[in-house]
């Protein structure tokens, strides 16, 4: 048996959980640094409306911001909500994976992805990219990962399909469709075999369809307005990880016929 089987679920979770939150914090500094190319190592962590240095004891993820109120220590600037958010996010999607996939390795390469699209959907919100440094290594990791588990010529047909997909719709719609789509659609089909891909960008039309149609009644926003898709490629992503199998049993079993 092995060592992390015998610790006891609850004690596992809490570790789960509270992994989650480091890592979490770590999402914070790339959301804030990644669209500055700034580095993700130094210099420490600071505030960033008075720049000081956070204090270790003033960096501990969700704790500290509860102590602190919310505010900076040294200038007392309140700190953005979007910080602890962030956090418990991650924490709650590392939480919900050890108990979809157990400790096993589809667990630890489920954690990177997690991470990897919590971070890309903050700053695709904020700034309407996707940066390279993610989706590039990204399309590496899907196919070294896909090919070991989907096999070869399934994670090349889902690399190719998702990205000719998307980039044939950049050219109909004349740049509707960003660059940083089309590299992150890459790196899922990559992952995940083109049958899921296909799966991950209906979920992902169909959500941002319904949210770009809230806008519009409730925010007044055109039709022409832009909705960054990078949200709804990684929810879709976390819904196809989760019960890919099972929606395409289902829809294998009343309309495949």
């Amino acid at each position: 048996m092995e060592p992390i089987q015998v610790i006891p679920y609850p004690i596992l979770a809490g570790a789960i959980f509270s992994f989650g939150l480091v890592v979490g914090s770590f999402a914070n500094v790339c959301i804030y640094r990644l669209p500055k190319k700034e580095s993700v190592v130094i210099p420490r962590s600071h505030c960033p409306s008075c720049h000081s240095t956070l204090r270790p004891l003033d960096n501990i993820p969700l704790i500290s911001y509860l102590i602190l109120g919310g505010k900076c220590r040294n200038c007392a600037i309140r700190i953005s909500l979007i910080y602890p958010t962030i956090e418990a996010i991650t924490a709650l999607l590392m939480l919900a994976g050890l108990l979809r996939f157990g400790t096993s390795l589809e667990f630890f390469v489920y954690a990177l992805v997690a991470t990897s699209l919590v971070i890309i959907t903050a700053i695709d919100i904020k700034h309407q990219i996707i940066p390279d440094v993610i989706t590039i290594p990204g399309i590496a990791f899907g196919l070294i990962v896909g090919i070991c588990t989907i096999g070869y010529n399934d994670s090349l047909l889902g690399l190719f399909l998702g990205s000719g997909l998307f980039y044939l719709l950049a050219v109909l719609s004349n740049g509707g469709m960003g660059g940083g789509d089309i590299k992150l659609i890459a790196a899922i089909g990559a992952l995940l075999g083109w049958q899921k891909v296909l799966l991950v960008i209906f979920i992902g039309a169909f959500l941002g369809s319904i949210v770009g149609l809230f806008l519009i009644i409730i925010q007044k926003k055109s039709r022409k307005s832009t909705i960054p898709f990078g949200p709804f490629l990684a929810v879709g992503t976390l819904i196809t990880l989760f019960y890919g199998n099972s929606l395409i049993r289902v829809y294998l079993e009343y309309f495949g016929r």
